[in-house]
């Protein structure tokens, strides 16, 4: 199964095995202490996480792994309505925009493609109110971290059908038309398990000029008519006329495809269940297992793109 195209896999958030970690704080904790302890506290988990970034960056580099998706807590609590705050609020603000500059250039040097993938409370089609003002505030953070970091994608789910699928579809696409173009131009749209296919999501990337991040598990838990390969020439053929490089997820069942529950994720990524089509593709795919960066090395191997 040697590859001859130009696959890169991508790491999703945390590791397995290396010792990098990402710190949290909750809200609860924070609003014991006083604003000023406040933002000491949150200061030096940023200037934390962001080292942290650093160092998950020069691992995927020494491992030829070509992609990175940041989790979002980078900066915990950052549009907290009590206990929310500014990059320029922080003691350590200098010193955390100095190791983004280094990170912006690492990621340049090494062509290491960065995304984030938004919590799914965030839904465009929602048909309340404070749901879309709420994702809107999450998104704009998102946003302000992609220009800090260099990330070319933010992608997301449409989230329920509320009862009507069209009219969900339609809040969707009208939301998105509201957001900054900035932000639209890093906006990528997910088909998932339960609610939306690529048969649903793809007229509506190709009329907003919006990619389509192709899950490739979800698809098989929630078929729709259309083949795999079907899905990724159209998928593949969206991204290249936006002059960008195409973004698939892969998954493995936990329980297997004949279990109970196909949805849940596996700790690797069985290589059978890796698409012929995607083998000589030039495309970034995110590997979506429970082992991290371990599935993606046994991966690399199993389909002979192992640096060893």
């Amino acid at each position: 199964m040697k590859n001859t195209g130009k696959l890169r896999f991508g790491l999703c958030c945390i590791f397995s095995n290396e010792p990098i970690k990402f710190r949290q704080v909750t809200a609860k904790t924070l609003l014991r202490y006083p604003r000023v302890e406040q933002l000491s506290r949150l200061s030096d988990i940023c200037l934390h996480n962001v080292n942290s970034l650093k160092k998950s960056l020069k691992f995927v580099a020494e491992n030829g792994i070509g992609a990175f998706r940041i989790l979002s807590p980078l900066f915990p609590r950052f549009t907290h309505p009590q206990v929310g705050y500014q990059l320029e609020d922080l003691p350590d603000a200098a010193i955390i925009q100095q190791v983004f500059e280094e990170i912006r250039r690492f990621r340049n040097i090494h062509d290491i493609r960065l995304s984030f993938h938004p919590d799914q409370f965030n839904v465009l089609a929602s048909n309340r109110d404070e749901v879309i003002q709420n994702t809107t505030r999450e998104l704009t953070y998102h946003d302000m971290l992609a220009d800090l970091v260099d990330a070319e994608v933010i992608n997301i789910h449409v989230g329920g059908v509320y009862g009507d699928k069209e009219s969900a579809l339609s809040r969707l696409q009208e939301n998105i038309t509201r957001l900054p173009n900035a932000l639209r131009s890093r906006l990528t749209l997910e088909n998932d398990d339960v609610s939306y296919t690529p048969v649903d999501l793809l007229p509506v990337c190709d009329k907003l000029k919006i990619p389509m991040v192709y899950d490739v598990h979800h698809h098989r838990c929630f078929p729709d008519g259309m083949t795999e390969e079907e899905v990724t020439e159209r998928t593949i053929s969206l991204w290249q006329s936006l002059g960008r490089e195409p973004y698939f997820h892969i998954s493995s069942p936990k329980y297997g495809w004949q279990g109970n529950s196909s949805k849940p994720h596996s700790d690797y990524i069985d290589p059978a269940d890796f698409p012929l089509c995607w083998k000589e593709k030039n495309a970034t795919i995110d590997v979506e297992a429970k082992t991290k960066e371990l599935a993606i090395l046994q991966l690399q191997k199993d389909l002979g793109l192992s640096k060893a």
